[in-house]
């Protein structure tokens, strides 16, 4: 349980230093923080926040669809904003191009394993996935779902000044492979320790 735990709080942590790094960089987000990006620029509320505020919003639409959160669930509508927030207050976007690539391939890279890390300790989904999962159990394709509001909030944000660029389409391509790859390689390490430990 501890590691697990420990698990957790590391990959929530980089999950949110991972959007930091892409934000810094420059070049385009992740559909969801192009929204939280937009709702930034419109309403003036730092990013992190907007990230828990959302993921409460988020939260709400659970309750038609009876998805039931975990621990992991809770700890996600609080660390990643915060993770984020700290993010942007301790570094300064770079100003090379070069820099801004790399900040913005290993954003990618460390939200991938980020991503594996929190769901690999089984704790629960976060807020967005389980608003995917928790539609798809009532019958719709999880593609056709994630798809909708993947696309959905990518429009509003992208109407309310989120940034949409290169970056946008590396991350949509680059998720889903890096999620199938960690996303085991965390659950199975997880459950060998588990194995040694009894």
């Amino acid at each position: 349980m501890t590691r697990r735990v420990l698990q957790l709080a590391i990959g929530l942590w980089l999950f949110g230093f991972s959007v930091g790094l892409m934000v810094l960089a420059d070049l385009g987000l992740p559909s969801w923080d192009v929204l939280h990006e937009g709702v930034s620029q419109v309403t003036g509320i730092p990013m992190g926040y907007v990230v828990i505020l959302v993921s409460a919003l988020v939260m709400v639409l659970w309750i038609p669809i009876r998805q039931r959160p975990g621990a992991g669930t809770v700890a996600n509508l609080l660390a990643v904003g915060l993770a984020l927030e700290a993010t942007l207050a301790l570094m300064s976007a770079p100003e090379h191009l070069g820099w801004r690539i790399a900040f913005m391939v290993g954003g990618v890279v460390l939200n991938g394993i980020g991503t594996g890390l929190y769901i690999g300790a089984g704790f629960g989904p976060g807020p967005r996935d389980g608003l995917m999962t928790g539609l798809a159990r009532k019958g719709r394709s999880i593609r056709v779902v994630r798809l909708s509001i993947e696309l959905t909030v990518l429009v509003i944000g992208w109407l309310l000044g989120g940034t949409v660029w290169i970056g946008t389409l590396l991350y949509a391509l680059a998720i889903g492979p890096l999620a199938h790859v960690f996303i085991p390689m965390f659950t199975r390490s997880k459950i060998d320790c588990s194995k040694t430990e009894t």
